[in-house]
């Protein structure tokens, strides 16, 4: 009966042992879960700027439109009220500059690679501000989303991607994606620059 109860207490320590060594392993390991999640977060760089359109040429277009850069690549998201129902166009110009009525002190097409102008992505080319056309709701309401990938950059060193001191331009009428230099899209009806 003794030896019986020697074995039985010493499963009890050796269970007592395991235990401890399997919560000080569960301890470990989700030490480092953490250190590993911390890294990835660090890794991950999310950079977002947000800037009010204003009206111009007489209209009342107004808005929001906000840049988000993750991992490279470059999201616009427009909320744009005020518009004609219909399509317009919606470009980035040359100058973060909205002080002309009409919106002209923008320049023309953001284009710091010399391309015809056209539609994103062509294989004939386009600017790095040819975003390309929406279409407004009967209330004059309008949400456009791109995503530009590594094309664009907010804030950067390389001049033919970074959209800082640009402007978005929205356009009362449609781009054509073939007039030259821009679209033959209309008057200039709401203005953002994009200053850091």
């Amino acid at each position: 009966m003794k030896k019986i109860k020697i074995m039985a207490l010493g499963l009890v320590m050796i269970a007592g042992y395991n235990c401890k060594e399997v919560k000080k392993d569960a301890e470990d390991a989700a030490e480092d879960v953490e250190t590993v999640v911390e890294e990835v977060k660090e890794e991950v760089s999310v950079e977002t700027i947000k800037f009010s359109m204003e009206p111009k040429s007489d209209s009342n277009v107004k808005g929001d439109v906000t840049f988000t850069e993750e991992n490279g690549e470059v999201k616009m998201t427009a909320v744009l009220t005020g518009l004609t129902p219909g399509e317009h166009a919606i470009h980035i110009h040359e100058k973060a500059d909205c002080s002309s009525d009409d919106g002209n002190s923008t320049g023309g097409h953001w284009n710091p690679t010399n391309e015809p102008h056209g539609k994103w992505g062509a294989s004939e080319g386009y600017h790095r501000g040819d975003i390309g056309n929406f279409t407004a709701d009967s209330e004059g309401n309008a949400t456009i989303e791109f995503n530009a990938r590594d094309q664009w950059c907010i804030g950067c060193d390389d001049e033919n991607k970074n959209i800082v001191g640009k402007a978005v331009i929205v356009h009362q009428g449609v781009d054509d994606f073939t007039s030259q230099p821009s679209g033959a899209a209309g008057a200039r009806v709401s203005c953002t620059g994009i200053i850091e």
